[in-house]
């Protein structure tokens, strides 16, 4: 299920990416099976980075891969292990929301990425994102939860947020605008969540429609993601001249 749109990061032969917060790689393993670019996947989460090394073992044989780099690594968004402008391209995919200080983030985004490369952000959409908080209040509810969501963005501030490191913004869409009812229905019955039907009859139907990309849900979801897509997602593109 990715968020971003490869078409937008102005990928070129053996390009350098960088998901950072890639949680359990969905986004490097689609930039794996794009096959021509090197892609590595950072979080703090070992859990989570496990997870997106056995993923790689379930995906389909690729042209040439040791042609190229596909790899994880722990790290701290914080204080990146990388050299100045060493990436072509940096996704940022729903991990703004969960990070304090997290213009330092962007900081450290700018220093590693190259002055001409791309830079992909998404965070959930305002207003799905405060019906979710208010369905599920309170010191257990959705907003509270450990490693949970910090923070609800507003568009125009967080564009603002990038654009003050010196990006210039070229695009922004929405996306998933069938997974808001599934994450409302989850807060609607935040107690019973793991058991209530109607919620596991979503999730049936969310896994069916990623497994199967019927063309109805696709439609559906085109339709509808300018109105209630979960995520926001933004693409800057050079850094504007000092």
């Amino acid at each position: 299920m990715l968020t971003a749109r490869f078409s937008l990061l102005n990928l070129r032969e053996g390009d350098w990416v960088l998901d950072l917060g890639c949680g359990e790689g969905r986004h490097v393993h689609g930039l794996h099976l794009l096959g021509k670019v090197n892609a590595i996947g950072a979080d703090l989460d070992e859990t989570s980075l496990a997870v997106a090394q056995e993923g790689m073992l379930m995906l389909p044989e690729v042209e040439n891969p040791s042609s190229r780099v596909t790899a994880f690594q722990r790290v701290d968004a914080l204080q990146l292990p990388y050299e100045t402008d060493t990436f072509d391209a940096v996704i940022c995919s729903e991990v703004l929301e969960h990070i304090g200080p997290y213009t330092e983030v962007l900081s450290e985004i700018r220093r590693i990425l190259k002055p001409d490369g791309t830079l992909c952000i998404t965070v959930p959409r305002a207003w799905p994102e405060r019906l979710c908080w208010r369905l599920a209040p309170g010191p257990d509810g959705y907003p509270y939860q450990p490693g949970g969501h910090i923070r609800i963005f507003d568009p125009v501030d967080l564009k603002i947020s990038v654009e003050n490191k010196g990006f210039k913004h070229f695009k922004t869409h929405h996306a998933h605008a069938l997974h808001s009812p599934y994450w409302w229905l989850k807060c609607l019955f935040w107690s019973r969540q793991d058991s209530h039907p109607w919620i596991k009859m979503y999730h049936k139907f969310l896994v069916w429609d990623l497994m199967k990309r019927p063309r109805l849900t696709r439609w559906l979801e085109a339709v509808f993601n300018p109105l209630m897509g979960k995520s926001m997602v933004y693409y800057f593109g050079p850094r504007k001249k000092a």
